[in-house]
């Protein structure tokens, strides 16, 4: 029952209902096969205001239903079907009527008045059909699944159940109807993995999957619909339905999703626990009893700060495409040939990325040719794989690499109208490139960097035309990842940043505005988060104790995996480079010098796809040789405490990342707690259930112990007066 439409940012406040109406008319089946009522569902707005349902439309749809039932049972009517306006049969549950529900006596009848009036549809007493026109999500879905058949148009491309992210479950129906139709192990992927990805089906992997019956052209999809329902109706189309998978088979589905779970969110949430409770009734449940199971988990969950959280975080990820901040987009200069300094990795991604949705010509310039045709190689091998699977069009791949060049000699960006240099990490390499391009390209072009930390105005204090250096901040992978930081440095001209954040835009990114401070907002609270745990192993903690004493928080990674993806060696530059700026919040890690130095491998092969990898044994180690051979020094930064418990360490990490956003909100590195927020999330890949950061500083108390204020109101992304006393200081081992 998830859907759209969260909270105004910073605000807790409800606004009314939108309700959407069931508008029904009868149509005369060509064939002469009797008469279907068609029911749509429809809020009478355009296509910016998603269809969504709260109790008003809930009830509006029961009666709706009821009178159709009615006749019916009269023999008035042959079939019934529900349909939505463009683009929408319905994008789930209303999440600002949700999340206004003060106790669980209304959380309950929320999920009880949703079964009511979807259960009609599965005892209608004549076929029902579901013509899936739109975004079908949440109790959108479960609406169509709660018809005895479906079609969907091919052009869908949103068909899912994502309650398990925003702290729900599938509760009109979708946990019950779900396995039934599809089977158990296909049921877990619907539940909970692809919601997890924030990966909706397509219609084309609805209708492979088993959710829909028939795929549609969209272009005549009503009258195709109507007819292959009469088909339906009249015996020509028999649409099989798999038995029902024996308790077994069911059984041990749900106990290894369940020890899966476990390792992969550490309990962190309890929404997805919950679902697989719900899966956990067995094929030999009923109806009554397991929907009357479904309200109950939905009552209970609506009163969570988990859900609060992730409906909070929907509402950010989801708010808009401008950011806080933002120059007037009139300001923007027309970008219509791209230029990449640099051929390596990030290079040739950024590259493939920029042509692919810019549409021009992008050339990549390097010192060699070798480096230059590595970068090349590396964007045929992408669009290859791309092509292969089908992700891409021959012709789409033909053009792309037709449209990506590489060249040795700086003139060949001359005519280019942004140039992104994604060099190595060096000062002063990056303002030597740029003085470079000053001398060729046009007083108008744009240049931006990728750095991940470095000053971009330092970068650009020498140049003639300070002014039109921005900083790009990609993250990788750039094909998925979808943040980029846009760094407004001290010299940026409104249209430099402008321009960014259109560039930003186009490439179908969420673009944050932030300021050139060390780190900007991801690197910075990362690295520090980082840093923090492997001070507490240079103090004696146990390393497998400091990697997993983060797992209470579910995020991503855990801390050692993580700087094995970034590269330790890149790891340990960003967390000194920040140190030099920042100070010792930022703790200097002997241990972790000694491990880039001996070029130790840092984490094992996971024990099986998507689950944590363990820490390498020659980890622990490298930081006791490290301890030993300092032994009687000072302290690191972080004093000089013992050796920390699981508890301590994860107490030590809140309380330096309390401390951080404080001075980021006091520098101006973001305008509001809720960008720090969106950075987590989109860039980090933290939780929903989280908030990102800030909403979980809040409810566990660590804003109002570290920095004596909340960092967002009460009630925006938690139960209001939920918040819980901060850990203690630190437990020694």
């Amino acid at each position: 029952m998830s859907t759209t439409e969260p909270a105004a940012e910073g605000t807790g406040a409800a606004r009314a209902e939108r309700v959407s109406h069931a508008l029904a008319r009868d149509i005369t089946l060509p064939g002469g096969g009797g008469t279907l009522a068609l029911v749509t569902i429809d809020n009478g707005l355009d296509h910016t205001k998603p269809t969504t349902l709260g109790p008003l439309g809930i009830a509006e749809l029961h009666a709706t239903l009821a009178t159709l039932q009615a006749r019916a049972q009269a023999g008035e009517i042959v079939a019934v079907a529900v349909t939505g306006k463009p683009y929408y049969l319905a994008a789930g549950a209303d999440l600002l009527q949700v999340t206004s529900v003060a106790d669980r006596a209304t959380a309950l009848r929320l999920g009880q008045a949703g079964h009511a009036a979807y259960r009609l549809l599965g005892e209608m007493g004549v076929p029902t059909f579901a013509f899936v026109n739109g975004a079908a999500l949440g109790g959108g879905l479960e609406l169509a699944l709660n018809c005895d058949y479906r079609t969907v148009a091919g052009d869908v491309r949103a068909l899912a159940l994502p309650e398990t992210s925003l702290g729900l479950v599938p509760g009109w129906g979708g946990a019950y109807l779900v396995p039934r139709l599809i089977g158990i192990e296909k049921a877990l992927e619907v539940i909970l993995t692809r919601p997890a990805a924030t990966k909706p089906y397509t219609a084309q992997e609805a209708t492979r999957l088993g959710l829909m019956d028939v795929l549609l052209d969209p272009a005549d999809f009503l009258e195709q619909s109507i007819a292959w329902a009469e088909r339906v109706l009249r015996g020509e189309v028999v649409v099989e339905r798999r038995e029902l998978d024996p308790a077994p088979v069911w059984d041990t589905a749900v106990a290894a999703a369940r020890q899966r779970l476990h390792a992969v969110i550490h309990g962190s949430r309890p929404a997805p626990y919950r679902a697989l409770d719900l899966l956990a009734l067995g094929p030999d449940v009923d109806r009554d009893t397991a929907f009357a199971a479904e309200d109950d988990a939905l009552a209970d969950l609506i009163g969570t700060d988990e859900m609060r959280a992730s409906v909070y975080s929907f509402g950010l990820v989801s708010g808009g495409k401008k950011p806080v901040g933002a120059p007037d987009r009139a300001l923007a200069q027309p970008v219509t040939r791209v230029g990449i300094v640099g051929a390596g990795l990030m290079a040739a991604q950024i590259a493939m990325l920029v042509q692919q949705r810019l549409g021009v010509p992008v050339v990549m310039r390097d010192l060699d040719e070798e480096r230059v045709a590595h970068g090349l190689a590396a964007v045929r091998a992408s669009v290859e794989r791309q092509t292969s699977s089908g992700r891409m069009s021959q012709a789409a791949g033909a053009r792309l690499l037709a449209s990506v060049t590489g060249t040795t000699e700086l003139h060949d960006l001359a005519s280019c109208d942004l140039v992104i240099e994604a060099v190595t990490e060096i000062l002063a390499l990056k303002k030597r490139v740029f003085a470079e391009l000053e001398s060729v390209v046009a007083p108008t072009a744009i240049l931006a960097t990728n750095t991940s930390a470095l000053s971009v105005s330092a970068m650009a204090a020498d140049l003639q035309h300070p002014g039109r250096v921005v900083g790009l901040h990609f993250f990788n992978p750039v094909a998925a990842m979808p943040l980029v930081e846009v760094v407004r440095a001290e010299q940026s001209t409104p249209e430099a940043v402008a321009t960014a954040v259109e560039v930003a835009v186009a490439l179908r990114k969420t673009a944050v505005l932030v300021g050139d401070r060390p780190g900007f907002v991801v690197n910075r609270l990362l690295v520090l988060l980082l840093g923090v745990v492997v001070d507490a192993v240079e103090h004696g903690t146990p390393v497998e104790v400091a990697d997993l004493a983060l797992d209470p928080l579910g995020l991503p990674m855990r801390p050692f995996e993580l700087f094995d993806l970034v590269g330790p060696a890149v790891g340990l530059h960003v967390l000194t480079s920040l140190r030099d700026e920042l100070g010792e919040r930022f703790p200097r890690s002997p241990g972790l010098e000694k491990l880039v130095a001996d070029a130790v491998t840092v984490v094992g092969r996971a024990p099986a796809p998507g689950l944590p990898r363990p820490v390498s044994p020659g980890v622990q180690a490298v930081f006791d040789d490290a301890r030993s051979s300092r032994a009687g020094d000072a302290g690191t930064a972080a004093g000089d405490h013992g050796p920390l418990d699981a508890a301590g360490v994860l107490d030590a990490v809140l309380t330096a990342l309390t401390v951080e956003v404080g001075h980021m909100l006091d520098e101006g590195v973001v305008a509001t707690p809720q960008q720090i927020d969106l950075c987590m999330i989109l860039g980090a890949g933290w939780g929903f259930h989280l908030g990102g950061l800030t909403p979980y500083l809040d409810r566990t108390g660590y804003s109002e112990r570290v920095l004596g204020r909340r960092l967002l109101p009460d009630g925006v992304a938690n139960v209001p007066g939920t918040t819980a006393p901060a850990t203690a200081a630190p437990v020694g081992v």
